[in-house]
């Protein structure tokens, strides 16, 4: 004999959390045999502005899944052909990153054991009130919340991901930059960045993020030359556990991250040919596979990515996908050197000024109209992350350099090509790193790959 049906009943106190999410933002896949359990549910999530679907079988819902991403999944124990705790095992061995709560007419202690063992959520007795499962969801969401800003927040502190300056500076350059993004942010495109390593391509990257319908999602970045080709199908999409040697615990992927915000590719110029296949893939289908599974998971995310090469030449060379090119280029933006925006250099200056003695716990410099004058002469090879790390160090040494022997990072204007000035930048701060190109590099802003190439095309390998 079937059990009987639950009783519609508000919930009768607000979640555990104190915070109620909004409903509208998530989905949830109901899956169970008995039609007026399904209706039930879908009625109860639909009236708090839920997203629902319904399936009748555990094969019904794998289809489902396939067509549509769920941030949970509502899932009977008891199911004709394959069992909802046969499914659930089979969920986690294929990377679904979402909840599941089960419920059942039917268990004792061991099964609820069993159910959390295999990767449930909660575990629901029939017959249940809807608060139940009201705050079983809420709580699953807010954990989910809670997992994504964990990590993004871990990326920051780790410097994967840095903080946003904002966008600085009043140059007719910046002032076109600055509307192009304004029309730009609000639509779901892809945004290719063009620009030099350090004028603020993820400056740039964030405040399309923050200006967007999903600026209250994760923005999450990721530099492309500082992973491992043998490592970044696994980054960017998961992987099952045993899907390699070391694969001990399945992982969740950058995509699953920023599911519902952005992910910012850096330095896509960097991805390895593979990968491009792969990632061409994702953006046309809106899937991914994470490594070793054989399911495929429905993501939203907007991309942007950037680059400092010229990817029309790498098409021409044959090092980057010409249809991934044009697939990225839906919309680019391409940020002028500081060298051709001068006249923000004072105002850069006076920011990062403020800024970093704030963060630093240290006296602002004493900035004149002569030093910002003589900030406003220089080349700025290495763009805005130059003069940012400049002020930095001008506030721990407690002035701005006096002559140029005490900053191998700032020199006078020099009748010089740029790529000489770059040279001999470079090549001061190995010097000063004592040759650690690891160090250098990170000094520098730029990854150890690009050190190394810059060190054949001098020689000095």
């Amino acid at each position: 004999m079937s059990p009987p049906l639950p009783t519609l009943t508000d919930p009768a106190s607000p979640p555990p959390s104190g915070r109620e999410p909004t409903w509208s933002d998530y989905a949830v896949l109901v899956v169970d045999d008995e039609a007026g359990v399904r209706n039930f549910l879908e009625r109860a999530l639909r009236a708090r502005g839920c997203h629902v679907d319904t399936a009748g079988s555990a094969e019904e819902g794998a289809e489902r899944l396939q067509q549509h991403h769920f941030d949970a999944i509502v899932l009977d124990i008891a199911l004709p052909g394959r069992s909802g705790m046969e499914w659930l095992r089979n969920l986690k061995n294929d990377g679904f990153a979402g909840d599941v709560v089960l419920i059942t007419a039917f268990a004792d202690i061991e099964t609820a054991i069993d159910a959390l063992r295999a990767g449930a959520s909660d575990f629901v007795l029939k017959p249940f009130r809807v608060d139940q499962i009201v705050n079983s969801l809420q709580r699953c969401f807010e954990r989910a919340r809670l997992d994504r800003e964990n990590f993004v927040l871990q990326r920051q502190v780790a410097g994967l991901g840095g903080l946003v300056d904002g966008m600085v500076g009043h140059s007719e350059a910046m002032r076109r930059l600055s509307e192009l993004i304004h029309r730009v942010a609000p639509t779901p495109a892809t945004v290719l960045i063009l620009g030099e390593s350090g004028v603020g391509k993820e400056v740039t990257a964030r405040a399309l993020h923050q200006m967007s319908p999903r600026a209250e999602r994760s923005f999450v970045p990721l530099n492309c030359a500082a992973v491992s080709a043998e490592l970044m199908e696994s980054e960017l999409f998961g992987h099952v556990r045993g899907a390699f040697t070391g694969a001990r615990e399945a992982r969740r992927g950058l995509f699953h991250y920023a599911n519902g915000g952005t992910l910012f590719l850096d330095e896509i110029g960097e991805l390895p040919l593979a990968m491009q296949t792969k990632l061409l893939r994702v953006l046309e289908e809106r899937r991914i596979r994470p490594v070793g599974s054989e399911a495929e998971v429905p993501v939203d995310v907007r991309m942007v990515a950037a680059t400092n090469r010229d990817l029309r030449a790498e098409v021409a060379a044959g090092r980057f996908r010409q249809d991934l090119f044009y697939r990225l280029e839906v919309v680019t933006l391409a940020i002028p050197p500081l060298r051709e925006r001068r006249e923000d250099i004072a105002e850069l200056a006076v920011h990062f000024n403020a800024q970093l003695a704030s963060r630093l716990g240290l006296p602002p410099l004493p900035l004149s109209q002569a030093d910002l004058a003589r900030l406003a002469a220089y080349a700025w090879p290495g763009n805005v992350r130059e003069l940012r790390n400049l002020i930095e160090r001008s506030l721990i040494l407690g002035g701005l350099p006096a002559d140029n022997n005490q900053a191998p990072g700032f020199v006078e204007p020099l009748p010089l090509s740029l790529a000489e000035v770059e040279k001999r930048h470079i090549l001061a701060v190995l010097d000063q790193c004592g040759g650690n190109k690891a160090r250098a590099a990170t000094l520098l802003g730029v990854s150890r790959k690009t050190l190394d190439r810059k060190a054949i095309e001098w020689g000095l390998a």
